[in-house]
């Protein structure tokens, strides 16, 4: 038997220069957006984290969480993701800690090690170990959630005697992991709860866990497109959010292929750059009127065994407007899933 499919949004607080508004403005309104979907019948309100951004990609999306946490009531909450080599494990087991509590038990993150080597420089970081760094920090924040005094050293960390206090309600946040490469999928095998990313790498992903010896019911997949979109005249929302999803399509192809990383992990024709009169031809965008959408994610759900669909809240598009999308989608779509 099939279990429910949840649907959410994803949040970047990005504020482009040429659709700009006061910062204070941008993110009042999409706290009012999150209280929206969640009365609207979403399940999931998620968080990225990039650094340096023009447009101020949100940087800290613990502190974020917290903010959706105060503002929310039953409505899943987290990262998605949050970049591990960028952080101190215990800090992390921390911060994480507080805002589940905050939440009342609803956090679940996301994390992978990035693909910017202008962040980890930022933060004093090597890029050519954030894996190896990441694979240590799981294991530590794990035993300190579980309540473990920990002393860890290593060419990463160097940690004495530590431990925290509180501890997340449900003693653990569930943590999903995500990348690229099959060492992502590897690690999310290893020390996730789930993986985090493409439908498509699910079967990859699944050989991961059977080769650890774990059941295949441990393969959990939750996944986002960030171009898919519900409405009643997709003709017309073509026109209207073409010029949106373009811009974000535009800057992660610009980040992927910073240090050529978009070809490293064969990912060359994932966001490529594009004029917008190309990106409208391209079928990038995937706007369907309900039924289509239904009969959509009904094929991906026969394929695999995908348990919650996040979309994108995109940069630069009025909520307003975001919220007669969302609207749709909650009276025509998520009662098929339900």
């Amino acid at each position: 038997m099939k279990k429910r499919l949840t649907f959410g949004y994803l949040y970047d607080f990005r504020n482009p220069p040429q659709w700009r508004k006061p910062w204070a403005e941008l993110y009042a309104e999409t706290l009012e957006f999150i209280a929206l979907t969640e009365s609207l019948g979403f399940e999931g309100a998620w968080v990225p984290e990039h650094h340096d951004s023009e447009d101020g990609y949100v940087p800290s999306p613990l502190i974020a969480l917290a903010a959706i946490a105060a503002r929310t009531k039953t409505i899943k909450i987290g990262s998605a993701i949050a970049l591990t080599p960028l952080y101190h494990p215990v800090r992390f087991a921390e911060d994480c800690a507080l805002v589940d509590i905050l939440s009342n038990g609803r956090l679940e993150m996301a994390v992978a090690v990035g693909y910017r080597r202008h962040e980890t420089d930022a933060y004093g970081v090597n890029y050519s170990t954030r894996g190896a760094r990441t694979d240590e920090f799981l294991e530590i924040v794990r035993r300190l959630w579980a309540g473990e005094t920990v002393t860890h050293e290593s060419a990463h960390f160097n940690i004495k005697n530590a431990s925290i206090m509180p501890r997340p309600i449900h003693g653990q946040v569930p943590l999903y992991i995500g990348g690229f490469s099959d060492k992502a999928l590897e690690r999310a095998a290893k020390y996730g709860d789930g993986f985090h990313g493409e439908a498509s790498a699910y079967d990859r992903y699944l050989e991961k866990v059977l080769a650890l010896g774990k059941e295949p019911a441990a393969a959990r997949l939750r996944t986002l497109n960030l171009f898919f979109v519900v409405a009643k005249d997709p003709e017309k929302a073509r026109h209207e959010l073409a010029p949106y999803l373009h811009y974000v399509n535009n800057a992660y192809g610009q980040w992927l292929r910073e240090d050529q990383h978009a070809a490293s992990v064969g990912y060359d024709a994932l966001f490529k750059p594009m004029t917008l009169e190309a990106f409208e031809a391209s079928g990038t965008m995937r706007i369907l009127t309900p039924s289509q959408a239904i009969d959509t994610l009904e094929r991906l759900r026969a394929r695999v065994p995908i348990e919650h669909f996040a979309m994108l809240a995109p940069a630069g598009l009025p909520l307003s407007k975001c919220a007669e999308y969302a609207e749709v989608f909650a009276k025509e779509v998520i009662p098929a899933f339900r």
